[in-house]
């Protein structure tokens, strides 16, 4: 690049003009009546510097520009616009060289990220599309198509362990056919569904013969001689994990891309070219270098090696059957390794009596209650998943609406074989509640994995009065009850408002339900369930829970049986919390709109379930080391925030709100939340994250992450006069109304209530759902004062 004195001093000769903008920029060059024409280089007042070709006051040609944040772009322009080819080199350190087209990424290039990962391939407007490959810097390879910059269509993945995948993909996972070749020789051919095996496939352990993989070939699109078929045309999309973006990309005919990569090769308008871009080289040689040979070559290669080495394995051939990841049928063809598998089982069985030692219903073991749930909601959920969605009818809440299955041990022909106890499986209005996970923007796939994967699910004790049992995702995200028969039928008679209600109120406190269900078993006993969202399945610790009614009579636990997760109740409630007015103002509203609904449906006895993350830990030690309830701070300093005459100090701060970023923090719908980001008062009315020092940043949404300040009175004697004093904790909230499925309808029910819930002694109308809710709100908005 010619220094600016050179070109003034060039000025001087008489060869070139320079002339000072009146907004301070400068240009030095050719001109054209009043405009840049021909050669010349333009300086903007923020140090941004272009120098090449001109026309007409554009930049057009081939030019050089390097911009203030030290980013800089060497190749063709046109009209002011990237547009050509070109090499742009990132002020991250990213670099990228190929085709442009009005400052975007458009056609064939080649771009080495900042982390050392490599794209090189088609691109439109900005993404990966069409076909290319893609390094990590792992080690990781995938060869193949790509739309919208995610893997999508046919494509290889090779991962540095030397596992492989030849298949189909969408939104980057595995979707549709293709052959998995692992790392040992072993091979599994068969079928995905969004990353997880779904659907019947072949296992072939290491050194096993192989099929005719020509075949396989040619059944995920290769020819005989082996060419592959990757192409722009699938219509799939598809999702990439672990690239980022910054946008969209673009499409052309491949010849096109053979004609465009050839014009790269000799236009020698770039001084510096990547061999892979010119005529010689596409996407798909890479493809056909990975994707044809080795799966057939290399997996022929493999299995005759094995052969000689395992002998005595080579027939040995699994049938297996998959439904969302989970293996739910298997049959080994060899006759000798059928009869160790069945020995192999009756251990498995024996091992899983073992392991349970709860009982369950005259004897029954809780354990084979648990898997009859995790395979009839995997049958269910797996059968209405993939018909089309549709709008809820009337008829999907009508008796008709249900699925009805027998589960016997040895299997049938719509059932897997099980370890468990023969029974009988009912699923209620399999279509509301398969629309209503789609509301709560519930993955079918991450719903049944994590309550029917291996590691099954994990058996509560009833913190209630109820006899209800309680099962908990090992995951922590959902929670199954049982209901009595009373229960399931006031639940479906309210289910049509209940899904009306969720739908128009998108930040609802009330419980999510995923599904209704209920199981017979041999000899008439019937078990119902529901399956709800888990309140505090959160990212941080809960130290303390309160069950709250808004009551005070029998509504104090007694002190010698709290224990560390002990729920607690309204009269164990010591503090009062106080938020951002915004926050507060959404809350009440939508308990306001969710009271009504309740009293709409003549529902008492509701709860709200808090849930407290405290940000000082080290003022709560005595919390929760004790097995007590709060402990009385000493009067001695502990360097925990108390001073030496016993006054509670306010801890530091620990927390904040800052303007909400949806790229740094999880905006994915957790298990019992579904709604909007919270707009705070405190930050002009805008949508607000919570920023933890020292943990994260959270997402503010109605009852989850909540920020408040909790405070307690504390009255301490000094000199002989009591005196109050104030105790503030930050603290994070949680929050839902629970226990929603009890009824008001008679008088008779509402003196059994009276007597239950304990209530105050007032008249019998004071369970009524109106003064039931009345009641709920006032004691929470004690619980929740509004500021001044």
């Amino acid at each position: 690049m010619v220094a600016l004195q050179q070109l003034l001093n060039m000025e001087d000769s008489g060869r070139v003009d320079k002339r000072v903008l009146s907004n301070g920029d400068i240009y030095i060059g050719d001109f054209k009546g009043v405009l840049p024409h021909g050669k010349g280089k333009y300086t903007w007042t923020d140090g941004t510097v272009y120098e090449g070709d001109w026309e007409e006051g554009k930049m057009t040609g081939k030019g050089h520009i390097v911009w203030s944040s030290g980013s800089k772009y060497e190749g063709e322009f046109s009209g002011g616009y990237l547009h050509g080819f070109g090499t742009f080199t990132g002020s991250d350190g990213s670099e990228y060289r190929g085709a442009w087209r009005m400052n975007i990424q458009h056609g064939l290039g080649r771009k080495q990220y900042s982390n050392s990962d490599i794209y090189e391939g088609s691109w439109k407007e900005g993404v990966h599309e069409g076909s290319g490959r893609y390094s990590w810097n792992s080690g990781n390879t995938y060869i193949g198509n790509w739309k919208g910059g995610k893997m999508c269509g046919r494509g290889v993945m090779k991962w540095v362990n030397g596992d492989l995948f030849d298949g189909f993909w969408l939104n980057g996972l595995r979707h549709g056919s293709g052959v998995y070749r692992y790392a040992d020789g072993g091979f599994y051919f068969g079928t995905w569904s969004r990353g997880l095996k779904d659907g019947k496939g072949t296992f072939y352990p290491a050194g096993t013969k192989l099929p005719s993989l020509r075949r396989w070939s040619s059944s995920l699109g290769y020819d005989d001689s082996r060419r592959s078929s990757l192409s722009e045309s699938s219509s799939l999309h598809s999702e990439q994990g672990g690239i980022t973006n910054a946008r969209p990309s673009f499409g052309h005919s491949f010849s096109e891309k053979i004609s465009i990569s050839s014009r790269l090769r000799n236009s020698g308008r770039i001084s510096s070219r990547t061999n892979s871009l010119d005529e010689n080289w596409s996407p798909s040689d890479s493809a056909r270098e990975l994707a044809s040979r080795e799966p057939s070559c290399a997996l022929s290669r493999a299995s005759n090696e094995g052969e000689g080495e395992v002998q005595d394995r080579s027939t040995v051939v699994y049938e297996r059957e998959y439904m969302q990841g989970v293996l739910i049928k298997e049959r080994i063809r060899n006759t000798e390794s059928l009869r160790k598998s069945k020995q192999k089982n009756k251990f498995q069985m024996k091992e899983a009596k073992k392991k349970s030692c709860v009982n369950f219903f005259e004897g029954h073991q809780s354990y084979y209650l648990m898997l009859n749930l995790q395979l009839g909601i995997r049958y269910t959920v797996g059968k209405i998943t993939p018909v089309p969605m549709r709008e809820v009818r009337h008829s999907d809440f009508e008796d008709r609406a249900r699925i009805r299955m027998y589960f016997p041990r040895k299997g049938s022909q719509f059932t897997p074989p099980h370890y468990s106890i023969d029974f009988y499986w009912k699923d209620y209005c399999p279509m509301v509640f398969r629309n209503l996970r789609e509301m709560f923007k519930l993955d079918a796939a991450e719903y049944m994995m994590s309550i029917c994967g291996d590691d099954g699910l994990r058996e509560l004790s009833s913190p209630g009065k109820s006899g209800s049992i309680f099962y908990l995702s090992l995951d922590d995200r959902f929670v199954i009850k049982t209901l009595k028969k009373s229960e399931l039928k006031f639940f479906l008679k309210m289910l049509p408002d209940y899904y009306r209600h969720v739908g128009k109120h998108e930040n609802t406190l009330i419980t999510k339900f995923f599904g209704v269900h209920r199981i017979k078993l041999r000899g008439g006993r019937k078990v119902r369930f529901v399956v709800m969202g888990n309140m505090f399945c959160t990212e941080l610790r809960i130290h303390q829970r309160y069950d709250l009614k808004g009551s005070t009579q029998g509504r104090k636990t007694d002190k010698d049986k709290i224990r560390e997760n002990t729920t607690l109740k309204d009269c164990d409630l010591k503090y009062d919390f106080h938020m951002d007015k915004m926050l507060r103002e959404s809350l009440f509203k939508q308990l306001s709109e969710d009271c009504m609904f309740l009293q709409s449906q003549q529902i008492i006895d509701y709860s709200l379930l808090l849930g407290l993350h405290f940000r000082a830990p080290e003022q709560l030690k005595a919390l929760l080391e004790s097995t007590g309830a709060i402990a009385n701070h000493e009067s001695s300093t502990s360097g925990d925030g108390i001073s030496s005459h016993g006054e509670p100090l306010i801890p530091p701060t620990g927390l904040l709100l800052v303007t909400h970023e949806p790229s740094s923090v999880n905006t994915a719908p957790g298990p019992h939340i579904r709604g909007n980001t919270l707009r705070a008062y405190s930050l002009g009315a805008k949508e607000v994250d919570l920023l933890l020092p020292g943990t994260g940043r959270l997402r503010v949404q109605l009852g989850v992450n909540m920020p408040a300040q909790a405070s307690r009175k504390l009255v301490e004697e000094v000199d002989s006069m009591e005196v109050e004093l104030f105790e503030v904790y930050d603290v994070v909230l949680y929050m839902g109304i629970i226990d929603i499925l009890q009824e008001y309808n008679m008088r008779k029910k509402a003196e059994h209530a009276c007597k239950s819930l304990k209530f105050d002694p007032l008249s019998i109308s004071a369970v009524e759902p109106k003064l039931y809710a009345d009641r709920f709100l006032k004691f929470l908005q004690r619980v929740f004062p509004e500021q001044p």
